[in-house]
């Protein structure tokens, strides 16, 4: 399996051009969902958030692999942490009433648009 394809993973879709930044997308959403499911995990005691979190971080793993293969890994690596910071940022906040400062919220809008400048600065 050469790279710029998806294997057998969606019908033979190829990974470049959007499809690469959709991909890095889902994986970077998945780690806001492990980082969820391990403030309920509790040690890994809890069965079903323990589960999610395997099940999440798999998929993240996963998606964030089949991006890499058409978007350079430091660039992917770096996205997929952003997305996964400001994403679980935004949860902790929005969810768990977690403390955001006004200058907190600026530095995560910062980091939005730099990961949307990156996006925007790379060939597809």
């Amino acid at each position: 399996m050469g790279r710029g394809t998806m294997g057998g993973f969606g019908g033979g879709f190829g990974v470049g051009g959007g499809w690469a930044w959709t991909l890095l997308l889902l994986a970077g959403l998945f780690e806001v969902a492990f980082t969820t499911f391990l403030r309920f995990a509790d040690g890994f005691r809890n069965l079903w958030p323990t589960l999610g979190f395997l099940a999440s971080a798999s998929l993240s793993f996963f998606f964030l692999e089949r991006a890499a293969r058409a978007i350079p890994i430091g660039l992917a690596y770096a996205v997929w942490v952003g997305i996964g910071a400001a994403g679980t940022i935004l949860v902790g906040r929005l969810f768990f009433g977690e403390p955001l400062s006004p200058a907190q919220m600026v530095l995560v809008a910062v980091l939005i648009g730099a990961i949307i400048g990156l996006r925007l600065l790379t060939p597809a």
